[in-house]
This record gives C-alpha cells, structure tokens and sequence, in this order.
C-alpha cells in the first residue's frame, strides 16, 4: 500500500510519515501532495493568533474537546513554533495543557517550527493542513506564535481567524495594532476573569464601531444620544467579541457559535471560495517563486554570480542592474578605473 493510500485510510503512522516528509520538502512528499490534492477543501481552517501570554493553546485545547465532545469532528492542531525563545512559548508547556486531547484517535496535534517566517506561519503550513484536509480531519486548528506585526499571514490561510486578547497585559491600545481588525473575524478576550476585562472590551468595541460603524452618537440637549446606523451591506460581517475562561472551559460553546456563524456567513456571502481562491492563489506564487530561483541558480554558474556580487559590493553596479545583468546573461554597468 502507498503512503498516500494509507493516509487516505486514516492510517496515523502514515500520516506522521508524511508530515514529517513535508515539512522536509523531500521529493516524495510533493508526489504524494499531488495525489492528495483532489481530496482537500472539504475542512475548516481556524486561525488562532495573538499576542504571548493570552491563553492560546488553552484556548485551543477546549475548542477542540468541544468539537470532539459534542460534535464528534476529528480535529488537527497545528501548532506553529511553539518553541520559539522569542515568543515565550515552550514544546512542554503546550503538549501539557493539552493533554486532555491526548488518546483521543480524533484528534492529531502537530508542532512545527516557523523557520524564520515573520508572520508566524513556516511556508509548510499550508502543506501539512493540506495533508490534514485530505486525511479527513473537518477542524484543523492553526495556532501562531503571536508573532505581532506580520500575524496578517495567518489570515491568507485561515476560513475563520481568531484574535485572541487578555485583559492586564499592559496598553489597551495593543488591541488595536498590527492591523488587528483587518485578520479578526473573531475577536477572543480570554482569562475573562482577571480585572480589567471590561477596559480591554470597550477598547475593542470602540475601535469595531470606528470601523464598522452600526451606531451613531449625537448630543441632544447636552446628552449624548445613540441611534442604530442603517446597514448598508448584508455582507457585512461584523467581528463579535467572545469572553472566555479557557482553564475553566467557560465561554467555549458561545465561541464556537460565532466560529460556526463566521463559516455560514462564508458560505452564503460566497467569501468561502473568494478565500480558497485567495489562499491557493497565495500558495502558487511563492512555489512559483521558490522554482524560479531554484532554476536561475541551476542555469547560472557561482563564479559568475560571485563576480557580479562582487560588483554590486564595489558599487560598480545597483542590485536592479545586477539583477537585469544576471537575467540577460551578461554584465552592465560603469566599470571603475
């Protein structure tokens, strides 16, 4: 039997091996990838993103007992870097507070590390979801390393993307960089318990209402008056906030409703496949990419892109004119005496 045929059949070794193979980029797996790829787009991908310290992977360890508990989904965890020296995050840590997933044939939790990616997503991910999908887990959980700026990546992959914030880590005003509202489909203020959880919502509010303005605010006789604003667009959607106490499963039904009315809206509105679309297209470029150096490098001796280097070193040539010298196969540029 294939490695394919046997991750088809649910086999987990299999399905170990091949992850494994991936994110090696071995021959084998891009064979294999190709052979899957007829049996992807059937599952749910949930980005979980936020800043170190928010509770993440104990936010993603109740989602996926409550998908397994009261839906009976088999779900998959991808768990990018989760050992990063940067982020906080540690290997242990993570596998202990989800170790009530552990025995559970249902469930394949995964841990990969970025391998540099700015926006805390390795290049492989969207591969070893791929593997995922077509091995026929419906839930596959990404969670990031909360990487700050660049967690817009997450959002080039992800059906549903979750922010998740906590109250008591320090600026309010932190919930609101990094393009936040722009990659929030779902906004999570977790450890809802700890004081400050209603300064971190209004926070959050405010700035919804900024940018998806449902309500207008006037003066009327020295007090401030709000009506509803008509709604324009019946695509809209605009992102709830959800609290939750994830060590103590509290808040984590009402967070899959909105997860599960973010996908019905999808659907309906038609973005599901505008997101395909968009995260397919995403992933063709940087392979196309990735073969286009790799065969530039294959046509082109060393000794003449060192030398070319060297120039650009010199300053006897711009990188724009190494780079239009290197593709035309010959050198251009001032020469200096």
């Amino acid at each position: 039997m294939s490695l394919t045929q046997a991750v088809l059949e649910g086999n987990r070794l299999a399905l170990a091996r091949l992850l494994t193979q991936v994110e090696n980029n071995s021959p084998e797996s891009r064979v294999a990838l190709t052979e899957l790829f007829p049996y992807t787009g059937r599952s749910h991908l949930i980005g979980v993103t936020g800043a170190p310290g928010t509770g993440k992977s104990s936010l993603v360890n109740q989602l996926a007992l409550y998908y397994r508990k009261n839906h009976d989904r088999k779900v998959a965890i991808i768990a990018v870097d989760p050992s990063s020296p940067f982020t906080g995050g540690a290997v242990l840590g993570d596998r202990v507070r989800m170790r009530d997933l552990s025995g559970d044939s249902g469930v394949f939790i995964r841990s990969m590390a970025s391998r540099g990616s700015l926006g805390g997503i390795s290049q492989t991910t969207a591969a070893i979801a791929q593997v995922f999908d077509a091995a026929g887990y419906e839930i596959i959980i990404i969670e990031t390393v909360g990487a700050g700026q660049s967690e817009v990546d997450i959002a080039r992959l992800a059906h549903t993307t979750l922010v998740v914030e906590a109250p008591g880590l320090g600026d309010d005003i932190q919930a609101i960089k990094a393009g936040i509202l722009e990659i929030a489909d779902v906004l999570v203020i977790n450890k809802a318990d700890h004081p400050g959880v209603e300064n971190t919502e209004r926070a959050l509010r405010t700035t919804l209402e900024l940018a998806h303005p449902t309500t207008r605010v006037f003066r009327h006789h020295g007090q401030a008056m709000t009506v509803a604003a008509p709604v324009t667009d019946s695509k809209l959607w605009i992102p709830p906030i959800n609290r939750t106490v994830a060590t103590e499963g509290k808040g984590i039904t009402e967070l899959a409703v909105s997860i599960a009315k973010h996908a019905e809206h999808l659907r309906q509105s038609g973005d599901w496949t505008a997101r395909d679309r968009a995260r397919l297209g995403s992933e063709m470029e940087a392979l196309l990419q990735e073969t286009l150096m790799a065969r530039f490098f294959e046509s082109i001796r060393q000794e003449k892109y060192e030398e070319v280097m060297e120039k650009v070193l010199n300053r006897d040539l711009s990188p724009y004119e190494a780079v239009k010298s290197l593709l035309n196969g010959r050198e251009t540029g001032k020469e200096k005496s």
